[in-house]
């Protein structure tokens, strides 16, 4: 028959200064107890519980000094409210430490990043068609899993939360980190790291649910709910600086920049149906790249632009947007004899063969933004608009439909984005259009006929006659 635990009054300083020396008990619960073991000089707590992953064995850890003089909180020492909450943090603790060691090795946050990381990669791969390391990759690496020395930069080490277990993640752990990242890290790229992180701890929580708390998707979710330390007035997207949006003045400006470096730097005609596109259309840079020539339809003046890979899931189809003839005549050369199935932007790959010396070795599809980076840096310059972002091309787009009054719902749905997104990053573009549009429903309300008598008229005459 199993013992039964006698338990001792230990609430208060009072009732342990009564107790003759040696250890006493209070049960936490069924399997797990606090105990106060009284010395000569003083008292001290500490927390014993079943070990659930070692048969019946009992494992015990010291709590911390008990406050023998009064109940109040004191520096070093812990009253006996104090000692049940830290026995019971204990506990829960080991024991999740327990079940999640039973079924495997330990699921680590660093487990976590690096399957997501190979994900990304190997999903870049079968996108590009060749090895390399994505975005998330180099954000994750250099932020949380760190890395060596990588030519002319330095080692990097690697976050305290890369070696977190995933079952014992906490808030704490995860707003630490947070406030520990550089202070000049842009607001963008905190945003995007963010995004990466929650999605590879979600995927690792899936992948190993049945050895989580319940309680870890609420802690991911709460904590990059939270407002960041960076002055980020838009935490969950990117903010639309007024500044981006192009006059129809300026896009041409930048187009015809595109047409000159085009010309001087022999991209034959690539580097400017690149912009051609991101301006006629306001795609994203992703889905222009993706464009087919079959997507080019010029009995129905418009291209057929791919979704968005945004979100989970596999997406597909396309959204038309309509664009006028001047755009079709310069994709014209990109999609003659060509079979439908191509991509319709290219540009030519090039290998370096000696100092200053590159070497052509074919045509293939745009990969990534930063391919854009270089040109984009000259035609801006060229077009006197040297803070201008190529993702301007696409807000200005939507602000032209906004003006053009054109249904919100349609101006999402030709940029593959939602409602809520363009009323929230563009209430001041629906605003103006919509005191436009209720300034042209003004009519006059006011006989005409002479029978109404303007105060004004009433004012003067009042006057006169006196």
């Amino acid at each position: 028959m199993a013992k039964v635990l006698k338990e001792a009054e230990l609430t208060t300083a009072k009732a342990r200064s009564r107790l003759p020396m040696g250890e006493h008990a209070r049960r936490l619960d069924a399997e797990a107890h606090l105990y106060y073991r009284k010395g000569v000089r003083a008292g001290v707590w500490f927390v014993r519980w079943r070990n659930w992953g070692a048969g019946a064995n009992y494992k015990q850890a010291p709590i911390g000094s008990a406050n023998d003089i009064n109940d109040k909180p004191a520096e070093g020492l812990l009253t006996y409210l104090q000692a049940e909450r830290a026995g019971r943090e204990h506990v829960e603790k080991a024991r999740a430490d327990a079940k999640a060691a039973a079924e495997g090795p330990i699921v680590t946050v660093r487990m976590a990043m690096e399957a997501y990381v190979a994900r990304r990669d190997a999903r870049d791969e079968g996108r590009n068609g060749r090895a390399g390391r994505s975005d998330a990759n180099r954000r994750l690496s250099r932020y949380v899993l760190g890395q060596g020395k990588r030519g002319k930069q330095a080692a990097i080490p690697a976050s305290p939360l890369s070696g977190v277990a995933l079952h014992a993640l906490g808030d704490s752990d995860l707003a630490t980190w947070r406030s520990n990242l550089p202070a000049d890290v842009k607001a963008t790229t905190v945003r995007r790291l963010m995004n990466d992180l929650r999605a590879a701890l979600n995927a690792a929580y899936d992948a190993n649910r049945a050895r989580m708390p319940a309680s870890l998707p609420g802690t991911i979710k709460h904590a990059f709910a939270a407002p960041a330390h960076h002055d980020d007035p838009v935490a969950d997207g990117e903010a639309v600086r007024e500044g981006q949006i192009l006059s129809d003045a300026d896009i041409s400006r930048l187009l015809k920049a595109a047409r000159e470096i085009d010309t001087e730097d022999g991209w034959e005609g690539d580097l400017f149906r690149l912009i051609v596109s991101l301006a006629a259309t306001g795609a994203r840079f992703s889905q222009v790249v993706r464009i087919k020539v079959g997507d080019v339809q010029r009995a129905q003046g418009r291209v057929m632009i791919p979704v968005s890979r945004k979100g989970r899931g596999g997406k597909n189809g396309a959204t038309p947007v309509p664009v006028g003839s001047d755009v079709l005549d310069a994709l014209l050369p990109a999609s003659t004899g060509r079979p439908n199935d191509a991509p319709l932007l290219e540009r030519w790959r090039q290998k370096q063969v000696g100092p200053a010396k590159w070497e052509r070795t074919g045509r293939g599809p745009w990969l990534n933004g930063a391919e854009l980076r270089r040109p984009w840096i000259a035609l801006k310059n060229r077009a006197g608009l040297p803070n201008v972002i190529p993702y301007a091309l696409r807000y200005s787009s939507i602000v032209r439909g906004i003006r053009a009054n054109l249904p919100i719902r349609l101006v999402a749905a030709m940029h593959d984005t939602s409602v809520a997104m363009i009323e929230k990053h563009y209430a001041k573009w629906i605003v103006d259009g919509l005191d436009e549009l209720a300034a042209r429903a003004v009519v006059p309300l006011l006989p005409q006929d002479g029978s109404v008598t303007q105060l004004a008229d009433h004012r003067r005459k009042a006057a006169h006659s006196e």
